[in-house]
């Protein structure tokens, strides 16, 4: 190969509404890939963005989470994680 990366076609159905919302966007793949790629760096990263975890991954939340608490920040006020211990 020669450096360049091949490129998979992927297609999508999508209601009335949203594709009337696309058609202003000059570059609708450009735009689509941005938004996907930006959905999965913000996914949940023990879920995958499910929302579910599976018995294994909530055992191991539950252990987790028994030295961590939920905490809103007093700036952005968004919740985050913190260490029990470190308080």
């Amino acid at each position: 190969m020669t450096g360049k990366h091949k490129s998979e076609i992927l297609t999508f159905k999508a209601e009335a509404a949203l594709a009337r919302k696309l058609e202003n966007i000059p570059n609708k793949s450009e735009f689509i890939r941005n938004a996907i790629l930006a959905a999965l760096d913000s996914a949940c990263p023990l879920c995958g963005g499910s929302g579910i975890l599976s018995p294994k991954q909530m055992e191991h939340w539950k252990e987790f989470s028994s030295n961590h608490e939920l905490e809103k920040c007093r700036d952005c006020h968004e919740y985050h994680l913190i260490c029990k211990e470190e308080k």
